[in-house]
């Protein structure tokens, strides 16, 4: 035991003296821009150390605070809770914490227990005497495998990276599912207020047929006029299907999102009334680093594989084992923990790979192949998050640009609609009139519609690309 012990003193010091193949980790330089295309001017104009101390990013703010419509937030809390991708990412993590375990677990010495009992008897026979013979063997057995140039360590380090890798996708697919949610709740509130339009609209038009009927059935109009009336009225009525249609296959969207079967969606603010913001400030595009979960992700992708190239490496090395075995053994059960039973046995193995065939310099380039991609593939992230914060932010400042105008045209295709109607009672014009401005106005107000749904919907894309969401 004495001999045992200090032969695993000696190995604990050549463990903690090992050296630790392949490089160690240093996050790459990023040609981070200083400022976000498409910002506002007061904000591009302003200094980065101004921008780090005065304005806080849309992405640092919680998404029931960027959300101010409480129907909504209801909806987001029951899709996080319910909804099957979020729940398949959390297992995710799960097994990747079950597998760090498991690999950290080659650090550590293996014990075992064995034992043995066997009874032999022979009856007496003319050619040989009664033959009785039993034998037992009760032993604990150890082995280790000194990790003395860090294969084990650099294992554990690339599974506890990918642990981190997984818990950023968890954090990257709730990111994705609120911003999907609120997206579909807006577009289903602007589905209700096309239908909306689309009812008023028809009612009106109807109203318009009646009298246009009246003036008809009086002489003061002819047939023609009726006719292009019951056509305003008839392209009104078509309409109130579709969007029915659309509306109700939009419900059964969310409802997924929510983790529900397919069902009715409750309602809250209107589509003009949901919160916007004047500005929006995007922060700095070093900040986003830190905070955009598929980036991290990438990231720990990329210390997993650099890890990866030490355990390679260590195949060019000999495994230095040690075992040892203490128990006890007897030819008679009934002496088997009394007398000299004891046994133990200890010693060290060495295993070094000769002849392989090419397989661990290849192993060796394979694992280097993959960290160069897993760098690739995160300087492509970082460079797609640049893009995604840019394109939104000039999507929200031209959508309300282009909302501000469609407000106007509405306005003034509204008022020509009154006129042509008031020219027409009186005579002055023909029907055509009136059903070209009807049309105009009707076009207008649904493009307004889709107008204050870009705009709504570029916030959700702005918050979403600055990796809002999953805070």
């Amino acid at each position: 035991m004495r001999t045992l012990s200090i032969s695993l003193s000696l190995s604990l010091m050549l463990v903690l003296a090992g050296c630790r193949l392949g490089p160690n980790y240093a996050r790459p330089a990023v040609n981070a821009p200083g400022g976000f295309r498409g910002q506002a001017p007061e904000l591009e104009a302003s200094s980065n150390a101004q921008k780090s101390n005065a304005q806080k990013s849309l992405g640092d703010e919680k998404w029931w605070t960027i959300f101010q419509d409480e129907q909504l937030q209801s909806l987001i809390r029951t899709a996080l809770a319910n909804n099957y991708d979020a729940r398949i990412a959390a297992e995710r993590v799960v097994a990747a914490r079950a597998q760090l375990g498991i690999t950290h677990a080659d650090q550590l010495p293996s014990l075992g227990a064995s034992s043995a009992f066997t009874s032999v008897r022979s009856e007496k026979t003319s050619l040989s005497p009664v033959y009785r013979a039993e034998s037992g063997q009760l032993a604990l057995s150890a082995s280790w495998e000194l990790d003395f140039w860090g294969k084990y360590r650099r294992a554990t380090e690339a599974a506890r990276a990918d642990l981190a890798a997984t818990e950023w996708g968890q954090k990257a697919v709730i990111r994705t599912l609120v911003s999907n949610v609120a997206s579909a709740y807006f577009q289903l509130r602007t589905l209700d207020l096309e239908l909306e339009i689309t009812q008023q609209t028809l009612k009106s038009r109807q109203e318009s047929l009646r009298l246009t009927k009246t003036l008809a059935d009086g002489g003061s109009a002819p047939l023609m006029d009726v006719r292009q009336a019951e056509q305003l009225v008839y392209s009104a009525s078509t309409q109130i299907p579709t969007l029915e249609k659309q509306i109700e296959q939009q419900e059964n969207y969310i409802s997924i999102l929510l983790g529900q079967n397919p069902g009715p969606i409750a309602r809250g603010k209107k589509l003009a009334e949901q919160a916007l913001l004047p500005t929006i400030p995007a922060g700095l595009p070093s900040e986003l680093i830190e905070r955009r979960p598929d980036i991290r992700q990438a990231e720990e992708t990329l210390i997993a594989a650099n890890a990866r190239i030490g355990v390679a490496k260590a195949a060019y090395f000999p495994s230095i084992s040690l075992t040892g075995t203490a128990g006890y053994q007897s030819t008679a059960l009934t002496s088997m923990f009394s007398g000299p039973a004891g046994l133990w046995s200890v010693g060290p193995s060495l295993s070094q790979p000769i002849f392989e065939g090419g397989r661990i310099r290849n192993n060796v380039l394979v694992t280097e192949s993959q960290q160069r991609q897993a760098l690739l593939a995160y300087q492509q992230t970082t460079q797609g998050a640049f893009r995604d914060v840019s394109d939104a932010l000039v999507a929200y400042q031209k959508s309300r640009e282009t909302r501000e105008q469609q407000e106007l045209l509405t306005a003034a295709a509204q008022d020509a609609a009154r006129l042509s109607h008031v020219r027409y009672e009186a005579g002055a014009t023909s029907y055509l009139e009136v059903l070209t401005n009807e049309t105009n106005y009707y076009t207008a107000e649904l493009s307004l519609s889709q107008a204050r749904y870009s705009e709504v919907l570029a916030l959700v894309q702005i918050y979403n690309a600055l990796g809002g969401g999953w805070q």
